[in-house]
C-alpha cells in the first residue's frame, strides 16, 4: 500500500493532508523518515506519525438495529442519522448497503467495501431481504400466489419480481423481496388494496438481525456473516 493511503487508511488525513504530512518529514518508517508519498508500506514496517505509531483500520462490515425516525444517510440536517449511532473510527468512509425508509426498523448493514454492498444491492444479484410486515386490513391467503406471479405496481411497466409472502395472522405477515424498488413492500400492498402500517426488515440474505441488538444498537459482523454475501 503507498505511504499516503496508508495515512488515509490510519487517520482522519484526506490524500492532500497525508501528502502534506509526509512532505514535512513528520511520517517515519521503522524510525526512519519517509518523504515519498509513493513509499510501498508491508507489512513488517512500523509506521509513526510524529512518533504515534499507525494502524490502518481496514475494510469493516456491521450491522445495526434501525430506530423508527432514523434516515439511512450519512448527513441529514432534519434528522438523526444510522452514521449518527456509531461510536466508530472514521465514520465518514462507511456507506449503507441498502437503505430503509425512516419509518421502518431493523436491520441495515453499513460497510466499506463498495464490492460487498453491490452484491446485496445489486438487483441482478438477487439477494433476498425478508420484512415483518404490520397491514392495515385482513390478509387474504389468495395475496401469497399473487405476490408469488408479480405484483404491478402504480406508474411502473411489468410485474415485481416473484416475491416469497408468509401470513403469520390476519395482520401480520412475512415477505421476502429480492429487488430495492422505492417504497417497494409499501407499494405491493397498496397495489392489492391494503396498507402497511408498520415495517421491520428481519434479514439480508442469510444475515438476520442480532435479536441480541435493541433499537438504536450494532456490532460487527462474524467473518461467516460477511462471506455469505
Amino acid at each position: 500500500m503507498r505511504l499516503d493511503k496508508y495515512l488515509c487508511e490510519s487517520s482522519y488525513f484526506t490524500r492532500a493532508l497525508a501528502k502534506k504530512a509526509i512532505k514535512s518529514g513528520a511520517v517515519t518508517c521503522d524510525g526512519v523518515i519517509v518523504k515519498d508519498a509513493g513509499f510501498k508500506v508491508l507489512d513488517k514496517h512500523k509506521i509513526c506519525y510524529d512518533g504515534d505509531e499507525l494502524n490502518p483500520v481496514g475494510e469493516r462490515f456491521l450491522m445495526l438495529n434501525k430506530p423508527a425516525d432514523t434516515v439511512c444517510a450519512t448527513i441529514d440536517d432534519m434528522h438523526p442519522t444510522v452514521i449518527d449511532l456509531l461510536d466508530i473510527e472514521k465514520p465518514e468512509a462507511l456507506h449503507i448497503a441498502g437503505r430503509l425508509d425512516i419509518d421502518t426498523t431493523g436491520l441495515v448493514l453499513i460497510t466499506t467495501d463498495g464490492q460487498w454492498s453491490h452484491r446485496i444491492t445489486s438487483p441482478k444479484k438477487d439477494c433476498g431481504k425478508t420484512y415483518l410486515v404490520t397491514v392495515a386490513d385482513p390478509l387474504d391467503d389468495a395475496l401469497i400466489a399473487t405476490f408469488e406471479q408479480g405484483v404491478a405496481l402504480r406508474n411502473e411497466d411489468g410485474l415485481t419480481k416473484p416475491a416469497q409472502l408468509e401470513i403469520i395472522d390476519s395482520y401480520h405477515a412475512k415477505l421476502t423481496i429480492t429487488e430495492g424498488k422505492y417504497h417497494q413492500v409499501k407499494r405491493m400492498f397498496a397495489a392489492v388494496g391494503n396498507k402497511v402500517v408498520a415495517l421491520h426488515r428481519h434479514s439480508v440474505g442469510s444475515i438476520e438481525l442480532d435479536a441480541d441488538l435493541e433499537p438504536g444498537e450494532w456490532r460487527y459482523l462474524t467473518e461467516e456473516e460477511i462471506q455469505s454475501v
